[in-house]
């Protein structure tokens, strides 16, 4: 409870506590002094919650530090609260959400919400779980020994060098047992370990292949899938330094670990690495901020390779990890692409029923009579997720809402739309007046559905957003999956089939080849090895880079050229961008306070990308627009600092609507 101002006594060591406060304005992103009363000196140390009086109101803080002094002239406040004597914001975090919340043009208290959890005061009481002696054994180098300089890198983390790589794993490699194996190296020299994947299956995946090198008290895994209780208990355990190798999904990348020797990231290309609220930070950017900032080792790992990977190995802050070609080509199924188009003559009945060359279905069989399963990769869920016009091929859209229509099923009823709901019993074409609907693209139950006719007996299984399966067995299975849904296969894949490679390639996206490609070599990379039967057949054209590269396994080729692509049309990674999203005066205001710097180039406006949301807080009938700014790859703290600093004023004046910035988004247009 808090006293009375009359009745309270300052501090006598350090009466003043420097705190920043959790408001949601930018303009107030700035620390604050208030008075520590006497009761509260002992509790409210750097780190730890309170709540302070700000303007009539009781708003949370965080402590930063504690004074003797202030510069402050008016009279101060009190502390009215210590929420918790546990300092959960180390000094290390506090710098990270610092260095973030200039990288984004975001404000701190926006990085701190992302990056500690809220508090469980039940959980907070519990003893505290004893720290124990951490034994792992070194691991043995000879499976790190198959990629050029690969035991060396081990040794490294061994020694505890900042040692950063990039590195390429092989088709058919178990990508959680090499990572396993360097954080056993790390843990062996006596430092600690964050290992930050896209989602809930790769956190389980890894956390069993750390568990056979490491005792279950020394590994934590973080994801949003927790409970809170559950979620902040294990957040304490790393805070408090009994967990030593940490495991998580996006948010974990901010999570306290003591004496960090070692930021491993798998799949950097996955979306789901991209936080959505504000400031927008990558997982992959603040880990190697992070690693660069307190000089740990880092690791970025993939089966496929991201213009921004490649660039961190171009500019010599990474190295690269790879095996040689032969090593490569030894290991790699055979891929052999095919045009979707142009085989009436060569398909017969079955394959025609699949909407299938031939050749694929070939494939499949050949799979299937060797006892082996068959993944069938499909870019959409559902049944037919996006319907058309059969005349004039305009894209059926709702009449409320004009959101995209889908069929659910064969027996559907009425075509259902995905964005409101509603269901439109007559389908009629807006342009000209057809009745006649065909469908755009196929998902995931219809390809099932066909395939099961073509393979009458065969076991048929759908993996999806709706339900994923996890694993397959070793017998005869077509397994239908979306990308990132692929079950996983414990002898491998004999065959897999990737269809619609139109409906990944013709994005309007700046990161379509980019993303087909690394769905595409995460399907492939569980088939078996060309020596032992495995083929990949993809519905493309052979002509198309993308599909060469995969022909020839050449991840890092791909990158290459997509970096240097973008760096002759002054894209990202080559430079830095800022979208800047809002009502058209609100956007213009904000560019009129920005003093950008001199290079700075000014692009639009332009629509809002498909699928991008409005931003928060701007009027439904207000047009939103999109203007991008784009700098050169020295000036991109300079460009975020001008941006902060304008949504700061304009913040203050409340004069416009809110604008969302974003900087280097990963969808641009």
């Amino acid at each position: 409870m808090s006293t009375p101002n009359t009745q309270r006594h300052a501090a006598e060591h350090e009466p003043i506590a420097r705190v920043l406060p959790l408001l949601t304005v930018p303009h107030l992103d700035r620390e604050f002094d208030y008075l520590v009363s006497a009761d509260q000196s002992d509790d409210a140390q750097p780190g730890v919650r309170v709540r302070v009086r700000f303007h009539g109101r009781l708003v949370d803080a965080f402590v930063l530090e504690r004074r003797s002094e202030t510069d402050h002239e008016g009279k101060l406040g009190w502390l009215e609260k210590v929420v918790s004597d546990v300092p959960v914001l180390t000094p290390e975090v506090c710098r990270l959400a610092d260095a973030v919340a200039a990288r984004y043009a975001g404000t701190r208290a926006d990085v701190l919400r992302l990056a500690i959890p809220p508090r469980h005061a039940k959980v907070e009481r519990e003893n505290p779980t004893p720290t124990a002696p951490l034994i792992v054994d070194a691991p043995d180098p000879a499976a790190w020994a198959r990629y050029a300089g690969g035991a060396q890198f081990l040794t490294a983390l061994g020694e505890g060098r900042a040692a950063r790589a990039v590195w390429q794993a092989l088709p058919g490699e178990h990508w959680t047992e090499r990572f396993a194996e360097a954080a056993a190296a790390t843990l062996h020299g006596g430092r600690s370990v964050l290992a930050v994947v896209p989602d809930q299956r790769d956190v389980d995946a890894l956390l069993a292949s750390a568990l056979t090198r490491c005792s279950a008290e020394s590994v934590v895994a973080l994801s949003a899938g927790l409970g809170p209780s559950a979620r902040y208990r294990r957040w304490l355990a790393v805070l408090r330094g009994s967990a030593r190798l940490v495991i998580g999904t996006r948010s974990a990348v901010f999570a306290p670990v003591h004496d960090l020797g070692l930021v491993l990231m798998w799949d950097d290309g996955d979306d789901s690495l991209s936080e959505p609220r504000s400031p927008y930070p990558h997982a992959r950017e603040v880990a190697m901020l992070r690693a660069h900032q307190i000089r740990c080792a880092a690791v970025i790992g993939g089966y496929a390779r991201t213009a921004e990977a490649q660039a961190l190995v171009q500019s010599g802050w990474a190295h690269n990890l790879v095996a040689t070609r032969q090593t490569v080509r030894s290991a790699a199924p055979r891929v052999v692409p095919l045009e979707d188009g142009g085989y009436a003559e060569e398909r017969d009945p079955a394959a025609r029923t699949a909407r299938l060359p031939s050749v694929a279905l070939r494939a499949a069989r050949t799979a299937l009579a060797a006892d082996r399963p068959v993944l069938v990769q499909v870019p959409r869920r559902g049944y037919v997720p996006s319907l058309a016009c059969a005349k004039c091929r305009t894209v059926a859209r709702c009449r409320h809402c004009t959101g995209p229509l889908s069929l659910t099923g064969r027996s559907s009823v009425g075509a259902l739309c995905r964005w409101c709901g509603r269901t439109d019993l007559s389908v009629r074409c807006a342009k000209c007046g057809s009745d006649a609907i065909r469908a755009v693209v196929v998902g995931a139950k219809r390809t099932a559905e066909e395939l099961g006719r073509a393979f009458p007996g065969a076991t048929v299984i759908t993996s999806s957003g709706e339900s994923v399966v996890s694993t397959v067995g070793a017998g005869p299975a077509l397994v239908v999956a979306t990308p990132g849904a692929e079950p996983s296969a414990p002898d491998g894949y004999g065959a897999a089939l990737l269809l619609d490679s139109w409906a990944l390639l013709g994005r309007q996206d700046l990161r379509a080849a980019e993303d087909t490609l690394r769905r595409w070599l995460a399907a492939s990379a569980q088939v078996r090895c060309h020596g032992d039967g495995g083929v990949v057949v993809v519905v493309a054209e052979a002509a198309i880079p993308t599909v060469q590269a995969l022909v020839r396994w050449d991840p890092v080729g791909h990158a290459e050229a997509e970096l240097a692509a973008r760096s002759e049309v002054g894209w990202p990674p080559s430079v830095h961008m800022a979208a800047l999203d809002g009502a058209a005066d609100a956007v213009a205001g904000l560019l009129d306070e920005a003093r950008l710097p001199e290079a700075a180039g000014v692009l639009g406006p332009v629509d809002l990308p498909p699928g991008v949301r409005r931003p928060a807080g701007v009027a439904p009938e207000a047009e939103v627009i999109r203007m991008l700014v784009r700098v050169p790859r020295d000036q991109g703290l300079p460009l975020a600092a001008a941006l902060r600093r304008a949504t700061g004023v304009l913040s203050a004046r409340r004069d416009h609507e809110p604008v969302r910035v974003q900087i280097d988004p990963l969808h641009i247009g």
